[in-house]
């Protein structure tokens, strides 16, 4: 598989704008995917907050499983507040409401006693397609912020007006450069960068061959993909694309696999859910970050 790489443009000016604002911001709601919490951290952008205090939320936390609540014990042990949620559902706002406030109490209440109100800011920000702004709506209680299920819908900056304080919605950034491979693969698998410049061909067979490692069961029950060869090694990923294009019924004339149908199914289902619960980092991923 070829190194993935995606820093375009609108990127570049995504990270200036930050920069400009985050001086104005009293803390930061940094969004992660639960999926794989280590990958989507971008450490620029860390760099970037000085510091800010910072709310880390491990957003889509009905997709992974118990393993991301390491992530959450991993960041809260290095002193940074961390929440888990699902953004999409109502239920997680109480949590995630309580967590924002958290980060400016102290200085909510010094400025109580003081007699003065002020309206905080919170710069919201995050990889592509971590949910920044379903984030930013489930505190809003309703729709405010443009939403999308693919990398790049949010380009400029949106201030969201909230009772007591103000959001900033940041356009998703990935790093300029992918130090570790192995985590810009996740990043495509769940589809924080844009499909139009991934070969699907790699990142399906690669999706297969980690979950066949991590999640066997998950593959057995969707696609019927069992058991290693007879020399004791796991199933090639195309032997087990095969399978899935045979359980769907993807199938072309002459009786040939259709590949691509099948590729997409596999992504499809990983990202939307189907294949159970996953979560593909390991807390040792982050053991070098800065939280």
């Amino acid at each position: 598989m070829r190194n993935l790489q995606w820093f375009p443009g609108h990127m570049t000016k995504a990270m200036r704008m930050m920069e400009d604002n985050v001086t104005v911001c009293n803390g930061i709601i940094y969004v992660l995917d639960a999926r794989c919490p280590a990958s989507s951290f971008n450490p620029s952008l860390k760099k970037m907050f000085g510091s800010k205090p910072v709310l880390y939320v491990l957003n889509k936390g009905d997709l992974a499983d118990g393993r991301a609540d390491a992530f959450v014990k991993r960041i809260r042990e290095s002193g940074a507040p961390c929440v888990r949620i699902n953004a999409a559902d109502s239920r997680s706002r109480r949590a995630l409401s309580e967590a924002v406030a958290s980060l400016v109490a102290e200085k909510r209440q010094k400025n109580d006693e003081k007699g003065y109100t002020q309206t905080f800011r919170f710069m919201v920000c995050g990889v592509p397609n971590t949910g920044k702004s379903t984030v930013i709506n489930l505190l809003a209680g309703n729709a405010r912020a443009q939403t999308g299920n693919k990398a790049g819908v949010t380009r400029g900056k949106q201030w969201i007006r909230l009772d007591g304080y103000e959001l900033l919605d940041t356009p998703g950034t990935t790093p300029p450069a992918f130090v570790n491979q192995k985590l810009a693969v996740r990043l495509a698998y769940v589809g924080s960068l844009n499909d139009d410049i991934l070969d699907l061909d790699d990142i399906a067979l690669a999706l297969l061959a980690e979950l066949y490692e991590k999640y066997p069961q998950s593959l057995k029950e969707r696609y019927g993909i069992t058991g290693e060869t007879q020399g004791g090694e796991p199933p090639a990923p195309l032997d087990m694309l095969e399978k899935v294009c045979a359980r769907r019924g993807f199938i072309l004339r002459g009786n040939d696999y259709d590949y691509e149908r099948g590729e997409k199914a596999v992504i499809d289902d990983f990202r939307k859910g189907r294949l159970g619960r996953i979560t593909l980092d390991c807390v040792d991923d982050c053991k070098d970050f800065k939280f």
